[in-house]
């Protein structure tokens, strides 16, 4: 099963072996293709997570149920021929994030039926996180005694919900700080969690656990999500300090059972990767900077498409870029908040920011016909082969090596693969290390 495939990784990285698991924390499907293959050429086990936001039970940003969310995974799975028993799926960020601005009675209790949603879906790795203020809390900061208990509630929820299944969730306690999908002010100063905070927070909830007869859910708790000293805004990133981190390496090896869920690990590079996994960040979020690529390739494809096709009698272009800025530009809510600055840097921002904000929009009708017209432009009329190499040099010579072929899917999955490609090497995840 995924999830006994899940935790001989974590105890073989708490063995020094240096192996661990990137988690794919996306909806698109270019993206979740590109992780099967992946996963499909490494011979390893895929998780893929949804967040509090993007899935839940009123269908969240992406209009998907937990169970709708599963379905479409496990439909991708099977166009993919990837083995559903290594494919494990997890919650993130689970709690009243979404409703923040309800009273707190309110809010966990959606929180509960979230998270039960998603255990009765299928899902078998759950991120607790119970550190969100609620409507009528009495200050922005909760003291660490009320996120145990919160959390604690959110896991009484996940073990009833679990006596429908055949397996029981493996589970993730602590938090981030900033908040997911990049932070949004300046990085200066950015320290990694004291080792003092995390030795609370896992005693405090240990105890919330006890006090709710969780004590055999306890024994699935396999994680804790601290700050290891990595970010990214919208155009910097703060590069792992394995010094700075070290006290939390050296903690966490001394604590049965446990390893560090590292997220916001997004935009470091492949040596970053793997001293964080060698330093018992054995889980590494990534999200996105797989929407990033996917975004990088779709914008020079349709670039591409500009100088190849544009005149031609009988084509009609994509204006894939044009499509994008006008549909963000046209219902802000999910990049107002974030871009910030001159009518020209705002733009510039939505369509390259390290945060990548047009990863909601993808979904956007107009947006998505699109990319189809992109598609269907360059399955018509292939782009040649020196345009390949001005704009995506490393497909062309994936081509020229006859690993891919010139199609714009092939390329794009391609372009989102070498970033998966990274994390797969930091993990250890070869057919070898694996099958040990």
């Amino acid at each position: 099963m995924a999830a006994e495939l899940l935790r001989n990784l974590l105890t073989r990285n708490r063995n020094g072996e240096g192996i661990g698991l990137y988690s794919v924390c996306s909806s698109h499907p270019r993206v979740l293709e590109a992780a099967m293959q992946q996963a499909l050429m490494d011979h390893s086990p895929l998780l893929i997570e949804s967040t509090s936001n993007q899935v839940d039970q009123f269908g969240g940003y992406t209009g998907m149920t937990p169970d709708r969310f599963v379905a479409m995974v496990h439909e991708t799975a099977a166009a993919m021929r990837f083995p559903r028993e290594r494919l494990l799926l997890g919650g993130d960020h689970l709690g009243p994030n979404v409703w923040q601005q309800e009273a707190a009675a309110s809010a966990l209790a959606k929180a509960e039926d979230q998270v039960s949603a998603y255990v009765r879906a299928g899902y078998l790795k759950l991120h607790f996180d119970a550190t969100y203020a609620c409507g009528d809390d009495p200050a922005p900061a909760l003291a660490p005694e009320v996120i145990a208990a919160r959390t604690a509630r959110l896991c009484a929820a996940a073990e009833r919900a679990a006596q429908e299944r055949p397996e029981a969730p493996l589970y993730i306690i602590g938090s981030d700080v900033p908040i997911p999908g990049g932070a949004q002010h300046a990085l200066e100063g950015l320290q990694p969690t004291s080792v003092a905070a995390v030795e609370e927070c896992i005693a405090l909830t240990r105890q919330a656990f006890r006090r709710l007869n969780l004590d055999a859910a306890w024994e699935r708790v396999i994680a804790v999500v601290v700050q290891p000293g990595v970010e990214f805004g919208h155009d910097s990133v703060v590069e792992y300090d394995r010094d700075q981190a070290s006290p939390l390496s050296r903690f966490i090896a001394g604590v049965p059972g446990l390893v560090y869920e590292a997220h916001s690990t997004d935009y470091q590079t492949g040596t970053a990767l793997r001293q964080l996994v060698e330093d018992h960040f054995a889980l590494l979020k990534v999200g996105p900077w797989l929407t990033f690529a996917l975004r990088e390739a779709l914008f020079m494809l349709a670039e591409m498409e500009s100088l190849w096709l544009g005149g031609r009698p009988g084509v009609t272009l994509s204006h894939l870029v044009e499509i994008v800025d006008a549909a963000m530009t046209r219902d802000p809510r999910y990049w107002n908040k974030h871009y910030h600055g001159t009518e020209a840097e705002i733009r510039f921002a939505r369509n390259y920011s390290y945060s990548d904000r047009i990863r909601y929009y993808w979904p956007d009708p107009e947006i998505a016909a699109a990319v189809q017209q992109l598609q269907a432009n360059l399955e018509r009329h292939p782009l040649p082969l020196t345009l390949i190499s001005q704009y995506l040099p490393a497909q062309y010579q994936a081509i020229r090596a006859g690993r891919l072929v010139n199609d714009p899917a092939a390329m794009v999955r391609d372009r989102i693969g070498a970033v998966l490609g990274l994390y797969a090497r930091a993990a250890g995840l070869t057919r070898s290390s694996v099958s040990n």
